[in-house]
């Protein structure tokens, strides 16, 4: 049981057949979470899918290549660690497809927050039940107390426990989440470990991130969450336990998985269908495309494609059809760049580490993750050499910092926190910084893409594409490929998956909508 609190999010008809009444030939431009679920929902409903990937494994920003250390050990590199939330409802109903019993995950208890001067915060133990949940860890914590909390501004305050699909984006999205919180009034040091540290984990920083985001993941991640903050991880590289296995599946079903092989135009060939040129100069038709690539990824190829977004019969140079989503595309943008520093160590941890502590205040680290505590591979290497495999992960960078000045920062955080590291040799390391996240800009609500188009054979997947209910990273992309795919069915009279939500309001939002919120400031 999921949770008494998981609610349908959507109806699906249940008198519409299983299967497609009739063959349907659909490419997927991305194989990453989103295009993956995609192809599921659509191969098990009966159409012929193909999946086109520009790298050479799957599994887009969740995914792993293979690498070799300088002692000849084989590994599987990632770009970090991947928290699979139990809310994660519809990412986690489409892996059971690998596994009904999801096996390959195992539970985190904690997830310590480490800050300055030695303070610390916990979440495990909280009650599952929404209010009650915040209200204990305000009680319980070094930085905030309840006295503290009554001082909390009122306007911000409700408006946390009233998020509103509607009314808290028209009234917050305008606004960034640093003048949100500091009109919020926590104690300087609350605000630290409670909020600063969850709003970074989407790579966004305060300043650039919409004040209506950060209080719709807040309801998603705890106020309106029925399962409790801590997660789940997956046991061994997302290669070996969740994308080889996937790519099994897939195949069994039919999907053609054409790694190494990006889309770079697509236009309509002679019989109206999508006519799709990929990067080895492969030309694909389908009845209907679903673009699950990232931000830039989707731009140039929307650039390098005039007629994409054109309903089927429209002239490509005319402007007044699939303008506006041509220009909504181009609105798109990424944040801010973030860090991965794996470190292969030739002496252990302290004994009662953490596998996952989050930190802020502390410099440039938001994460330290303990790789030998959690996932197979790493655990055979410890155990092998008696060493350790430590990951240091800095989000949302400010612009001037290089890569020197970035290991510096993580290198001095590390030592300070886990002081039995200074000694210690690094046997081996890999170091590498990303900008490729989307942004959640103040006022770019309105621009967000959806998962349809104004063209009924294209259809859009990612975890930067709205969705109807409250959703993020993972799970936004998993239920963005679902909903792409439901778009298909429904327009072909096929059933559509089911989707689950956490309850799509907050606590208080009928009552407090009904009477009116005024925006601060």
């Amino acid at each position: 049981m999921l949770g008494i609190s998981r609610r349908p999010a959507n109806a699906p008809d249940r008198r519409a057949p299983l299967a497609l009444p009739r063959p349907l030939e659909v490419l997927v431009v991305g194989g990453g979470i989103a295009g993956l679920a995609a192809a599921t929902i659509l191969a098990e409903r009966g159409a012929r899918v193909t999946v086109l990937e520009p790298d050479n494994f799957l599994g887009g920003r969740a995914g792993a290549w293979s690498d070799t250390l300088a002692d000849g050990s084989a590994f599987e590199m990632e770009r970090g660690f991947h928290a699979f939330f139990r809310q994660y409802y519809n990412l986690r109903a489409w892996l059971r497809r690998i596994d009904p019993s999801l096996g390959f995950l195992r539970p985190v208890e904690d997830y310590p927050l480490l800050g300055p001067g030695g303070l610390r915060e916990s979440f495990a133990g909280l009650p599952k039940l929404p209010i009650w949940n915040l209200v204990s860890l305000i009680r319980r914590s070094s930085s905030m107390t309840l006295r503290d909390a009554l001082r909390v501004d009122d306007t911000c305050g409700r408006a946390i426990m009233a998020y509103d699909p509607v009314a808290t984006y028209a009234q917050f999205d305008r606004q960034s989440a640093q003048a949100f919180l500091d009109k919020l009034g926590f104690p300087p040091q609350a605000r630290q470990m409670l909020f600063d540290v969850f709003s970074h984990s989407f790579f966004n920083p305060e300043q650039e991130f919409s004040a209506a985001e950060l209080l719709m993941m807040f309801h998603f991640y705890f106020v309106g969450n029925p399962e409790g903050i801590v997660f789940d991880v997956a046991d061994g590289p997302f290669s070996k336990s969740i994308w080889q296995p996937m790519a099994a599946v897939l195949e069994r079903r039919g999907v053609r998985l054409c790694l190494g092989e990006g889309a770079v135009h697509i236009d309509r060939g002679p019989d109206g269908r999508h006519r799709i040129t990929s990067s080895k100069g492969q030309v694909h038709h389908a009845d209907v495309c679903i673009l699950a690539a990232s931000v830039p990824g989707l731009q140039q190829l929307v650039a390098d494609s005039p007629g994409l977004g054109q309903p089927r019969g429209a002239a490509p140079e005319d402007p007044g059809i699939g303008h506006c989503w041509r220009e909504q595309v181009a609105a798109q943008s990424v944040t801010a760049r973030f860090a991965v520093w794996r470190l292969w160590l030739d002496r252990p941890c302290a004994p009662g580490r953490a596998a996952f502590v989050g930190t802020t205040g502390l410099g440039l680290v938001d994460n330290i993750s303990l790789y030998h505590l959690f996932e197979d591979e790493s655990r055979d290497w410890a155990a092998r050499t008696g060493g350790s495999v430590v990951e240091l992960h800095a989000y949302a960078l400010p612009g001037d910092v290089d890569d020197d000045a970035i290991q510096a920062d993580l290198r001095r955080a590390l030592h300070e926190l886990y002081p039995e590291t200074r000694a210690a040799r690094v046997l081996d390391e890999r170091f590498f910084v990303r900008q490729d996240c989307p942004a959640f800009r103040p006022g770019s609500h309105p621009q967000r893409l959806r998962v349809d188009t104004s063209d009924p054979t294209l259809h859009l997947a990612g975890d930067f594409v709205h969705t109807p209910f409250p959703t993020a990273l993972m799970e936004r992309a998993a239920s963005t490929g679902i909903l792409a795919a439901n778009h298909v069915l429904h327009h072909h009279g096929a059933a559509e998956e089911p989707l689950w939500s956490v309850p799509p309001r907050g606590p208080l939002a009928r009552l407090i909508h009904r009477k009116g919120l005024r925006s601060p400031g």
